[in-house]
Formats: C-alpha cells, structure tokens, sequence
C-alpha cells in the first residue's frame, strides 16, 4: 500500500461527498415536475413522449397497477431484445455480417439487459452488430436504469405521502429519469470519452498486420455512447468482451475515474433525494453513512489483500513490494496503467453497484475477492445499482427498525410511518427470496454435471467462481469471476431464472410496501422513538446488514474463499487442470 494509493481513494470519496447534495437536489426537482435549467429544451419533449404515448403525467397510480406498468414494460422490451439478436443476419449496420444469436443465449442476453444486469456469456465484439449493440442493448442500458430509479422513487413516496392511494406514476418517472438525468450526462461525458480516445464510429473492424508479420482484426464501433450509460446506469455489459480493462472501453486514468463516479453517483444522489422528499435530509445522509461505511470497508480490505500479494510467491523469494519500477502486490489481473489501488477500488465499487471491470476478479487473492462476493451477496446496499441499491437499503432500514422495536418495546416506525405486519412480512419476502435464489442455484450447479461441467479452476475457488455468478446474477450486477464458462444452456438458463428473480421477486413486495405506506398518516417522533438520523441507527444498519449477511451465507462463503485463503496461508495452493 502506498501514499499515493491512499490519497486517490480519499479524493474519490471527498468528490462523491461532495457531488451528493447538489445533484440529489437536481434530481428531486426534475421527479417532482418542477422547473430545472433543461426544461426549456425538454419539457416540449417530454410532453410529445406523452402525447403520442397516451399518458396523463397527473394521473396516480397504486402500487399494483404501477408493478404492472413495470412488468409490461419489461416483458415488451425482452421480446424486442430478443427479435434483434435473433433477426441480426438480416438487419442493417452489419458490417462483420454476425449472424443471429442462438436461442438459448438469445434469451438470456434478453433477461440480461430487461433486469439491468448485463451478464454477458458471450464475447459482444465478435457476435453483435452495431444495430444490436445500439438499438438493443444500449437503449435497455438506458430504460432499465431508469426503471430502477422509478421503483426506488415509488419506496421514496410510500415514506414521503400521507393518506395517498398512489406511489407515482411509472411512464412518467420513466421518461422523467430518461430525458432529464440519464441522456444528458450521457451525451456530455460520451464527449469526453470521445476525447480521451475511445472509437464512435460505424466503420467494419480495422484489418491490421503488425510488426511481427501476422493479420489482426481491431475491433471497433460506437463505444463511447454505450460505455458512458454501461457505467451511469450501472449496466456493466461492455462493449468488449474485457469491458472496462479493454483500452478502448478505458483507456486513460481519467476514464478511469469518471467511470468509477459514474457507477456510484446516482446512487449516492438518490440517498439527497430522499431526505428532501421526507423533509429531513438528515435522514439521506444517514443511509448514506451507512453505505459509506460498508463501501470503506470492502475498499481498505481489498486494497490490503491485493497490495500484500500472494505469500507464496514470497516464499520463492519473488520481490512484489512497490517500487519505482514496479506497481508490487497481486498484479496479476489488472492494467498496470491502473495499478492495484485504482483497481481494488473500481472493483469494490463496481461489485456494490454496476457490473463494469477495469480488473478480471477471478485472479484477486482469495480475501480479495470474497468481499467482492460479499458486496453482492449484502444486496449490493454499499450504494449500490440505481435504485435497486437505496431501495435495498430502505428494506434493512425496516428489518432495522423492527429490531429496535423490539429491544425498547415500543412498535416499530421509520420516517414517521408506523411499521406493522404486512411492511415486515413483505420486506422478508424480498429480503429471502434474494438468498434462495443464490444458495439454491448455487447448491444445483455444484453438484449436477451441468454444472460442474463449467468450473474452469479446482477447489474451492471453483465453488467460489459458481457462487459468485449466482450472486452477480440475482443481485442484478453482471460481473463475474470469468473462469466459469457460462455459455452453456443450464447457466444460460438458471442465470436467466436468477435474473428474473432478483428484479422482480424482489421488487414487487416493495412496492406493496411503499403502497401501504402511503396510505398511513404521519406520526411525528415521540420522546422514546428510535432516532433515524444520527450515529446510532447508522451502526445499528451497518450491524443489521452484516449479521444478516453473515447468518446467511458465512457457510458458502467458508467452502469457497474462505478456504481458499486459509490454504494459501498455509502453503497450499490450487493448480489448474
């Protein structure tokens, strides 16, 4: 570890901190409706979506009639996915002339991209056409997201309105999200990235021959359109089969950066968003300690781990201390134009949010890489996705508060509502279907052929590489280990299942949430109500989050790398076949 290493994780987070504020208050102006510097180019806009869609922006709806919206929505948008990748040999901007994705893949890419999760189990340069790296893919990047911030936005309301029938309305907190947040940051920083070096074009692939005398094809295409809302929207699938350690995905350290503010800032702006929306920004801030907190300690844990490297190459004698001619540490992995800081934080950051890499996971030291495992397994709450991250946290906030209830004896209550039966039971509902899917297919794959047949390393860094996919998957993050081989059709399949699950089974319980919650009166704190807003609800979440977290996956995440760790301590190391 070093100064240096130190000093760029601090002014990550000093900048995060810093851009909160003002975009949470950009951000609830433009879902209330109200008048921001882009409604005069916008607002004429965004009343023609309206007009030619048939949507009244004053009408309300509850919660059912607005999971229904979403569920529609995304059932359209996988059939539309679905036909391009299928029909791909026939349509335009073709250049490569790919042929049509085959069924099984086809449908998992869907389900990828409808739930926001980006796994990839195919190589996107070598398979998709511009029309369906464009049309297809980017634009789910765009309207998943924004669906994710409406589902977060509708929990927010369900706090924030009193005696109300309705939650919002999705069209128009989709096209709101769409129009005003995602696309114009979009267009400014494809800009940039354009700058930085990053290929928007249309051109076939550069057929190149290079110094030694053989023939290389350089891939190409419009990157930096589909790589800025990759990262802003917490989507994760790149261009390129390497994503974000691909030179032309990320090919500066100020990429680098801005990608790692993409992946967090809205995220970190929704937590503003709903303090306002409660009156008390107090509250937004202490959900965002909290997340702070859980993100440091995943980034200080990874950083050690990787910067101390592998101890048995210590044994050997092989110099990995940092010096002025080398970076030290596990290097194994990662870009040297990044090094081990940048990459132990883009990692931890991507694993609590979006997907991206700018590092391959699979070579981090044991330690390391379970708490990239562990950020997913938590529920991605370290700010995590758009929406999905608050939305998840909001969820602990209600087991939190019940436990509070429970050891002062007083019924439990969290931002003036009063939490009764049904907010509990349909928040465990989500909370415990997101575990059953992971453990459940987790257990499935390791012990069926199928399943087995993929493991590309032995031990328990293969079990590792299975549980992670199956968190990546349900936590709708899209990263992965990458020494599975997942283009298969049982994880094409059971992926798809995790997916789905993870967007759905778990969202549609919260919104019932929120649709109670609304209905229910304001109940202002009384002298023995638990305080929401200072240090001790902070560390009672942080708690909460962890021991749920330990109580449910400790023993998986002992058979994976937590034996791994204790192996390589030891000595023992584990070679592939």
């Amino acid at each position: 570890m070093t100064a240096a290493g130190w000093l760029q994780i601090a002014l990550f987070g000093a900048i995060v901190i810093a851009i909160t504020r003002p975009f949470g208050w950009y951000m609830t102006r433009v879902f209330a409706g109200e008048r921001t510097l882009l409604s005069p180019l916008l607002r004429p806009v965004e009343r023609a979506v309206y007009w030619c869609s048939g949507i009244d922006e004053t009408e309300e709806q509850s919660w059912p009639q607005y999971g229904v919206a979403l569920v529609f929505f995304s059932a359209a948008g996988f059939v539309t996915l679905y036909l391009l990748q299928r029909l791909q040999w026939y349509l335009p901007l073709n250049p490569q002339a790919q042929t049509g994705v085959e069924p099984v893949l086809a449908f998992n890419t869907s389900v990828s991209f409808v739930t926001n999760t980006n796994w990839q189990s195919y190589v996107p340069e070598t398979m998709m056409g511009y029309l369906v790296q464009m049309a297809g893919l980017t634009v789910h990047n765009f309207v998943s997201a924004a669906a994710g911030i409406a589902l977060a936005l509708a929990l927010i309301r369900g706090f924030s309105r009193r005696d109300a029938a309705g939650i919002g309305n999705f069209w128009v907190d989709l096209t709101r999200c769409t129009l005003y947040v995602l696309l114009p940051i979009s267009v400014i920083v494809a800009v940039v990235f354009v700058w930085q070096g990053m290929p928007q074009n249309l051109r076939p692939y550069v057929d190149a021959t290079t110094l030694e005398g053989t023939r290389q094809i350089i891939a190409q295409g419009p990157v930096a359109s589909q790589e800025v809302i990759k990262v802003l929207g917490t989507n994760g699938g790149g261009f390129f089969n390497a994503n974000s350690a691909h030179p032309y995905e990320n090919p500066t350290a100020l990429t680098n950066l801005l990608q790692m503010f993409l992946l967090i800032g809205i995220a970190a702006g929704l937590t503003n968003v709903l303090g306002r929306m409660v009156n008390d920004e107090r509250q937004g801030w202490a959900l965002f300690a909290a997340m702070g907190i859980l993100l440091l300690i995943g980034v200080v844990t990874v950083y050690w781990a990787e910067a101390r490297g592998n101890p048995a190459l210590a044994a050997l004698r092989v110099d990995a201390a940092p010096n002025a001619l080398q970076a030290g540490g596990n290097m194994e992995g990662k870009e040297v134009r990044f090094g081990i800081a940048p990459s132990a934080l883009f990692a931890t950051v991507t694993t609590d949010a979006g997907g991206a890499v700018d590092a391959m996971h699979d070579s981090f030291t044991p330690l390391g890489g379970m708490v990239l495992l562990i950020n997913m397994l938590l529920g991605e709450v370290a700010f995590g996705g758009v929406g999905s991250g608050l939305y998840g946290m909001l969820a602990f906030a209600i087991v939190t508060m019940f436990v509070a209830g429970l050891m002062v004896g007083r019924s439990p209550e969290y931002l003036g509502k009063k939490l009764e039966a049904r907010e509990v039971k349909m928040t465990m509902l989500a909370l415990l279907s997101y575990s059953l899917s992971i453990l459940v297919c987790t257990a499935l794959a390791a012990t069926v052929p199928e399943g087995l047949a993929g493991i590309g390393n032995p031990g328990p860094h293969g079990f590792t590489e299975i549980l992670y996919a199956y968190a990546s998957a349900t936590g709708n993050n899209g990263s992965s280990f990458a020494g599975l081989s997942t283009d298969t059709p049982f994880y094409n399949l059971t992926l798809a299942a995790a997916m789905l699950i993870g967007r759905f089974l778990f969202v549609i319980p919260l919104l019932a949430v929120a649709g109670s919650l609304a209905q229910k009166r304001y109940r202002a704190p009384s002298p023995g109500s638990v305080p929401t807003h200072g240090p001790q609800f902070v560390g009672l979440l942080v708690g909460v989050v962890l021991i749920i977290g330990g109580l449910t996956y400790f023993p998986a995440v002992s058979l994976g790398p937590i034996a791994e760790q204790m192996a390589m301590s030891h000595g023992v190391l584990y070679s592939a076949p």
